[in-house]
């Protein structure tokens, strides 16, 4: 075998390694992909069944319900237009509020409730996902 028939098998050989090394790695990857939609999304079917994602909205006014004595806690996640009502259990953000932009991590059940295995509050009053903003009409605020 000549040395360049060599150089080309070895080439060849590390070429094939290194294009099965991505295929694998982009596949893990594209399994841990957490997609953002809002309520709106989520109700209209762009969400494909049992799909992990990661839901966004304000938590609407007076529908946070809390079980005594555990850590279960529901309440409804909205974008203006459309509402979706999120359970979750666990400890929440201290800066989860009533009329506070969150996400929430999880899976819509088939009683089209939101599962949350996660709940994600904004760090800063004027911090909003790209997302929601884009969907979330322009409300003015009537609070003093």
């Amino acid at each position: 075998m000549t040395p360049r028939r060599q150089r080309i098998i070895a080439i060849t050989l590390i070429l094939a390694g290194v294009s099965a090394a991505a295929a694998l790695g982009l596949t893990a990857l594209s399994s841990n992909i957490l997609f953002f939609y809002t309520p709106t999304q989520l109700l209209s079917g762009e969400v494909p069944p049992a799909a992990a994602i990661r839901l966004g909205g304000l938590v609407t006014k007076g529908s946070v319900k809390r079980t005594p004595d555990s850590l279960k806690i529901s309440f409804d996640l909205t974008d203006q237009q459309h509402t979706v009502r999120v359970r979750y259990e666990g400890l929440l953000p201290d800066l989860f509020r009533e009329g506070q932009g969150i996400v929430a991590q999880g899976r819509l059940a088939a009683d089209r409730v939101f599962n949350a295995n996660e709940v994600l509050a904004k760090h800063d009053e004027n911090y909003m996902p790209p997302e929601l903003a884009a969907h979330l009409p322009k409300v003015k605020d009537t609070a003093p």
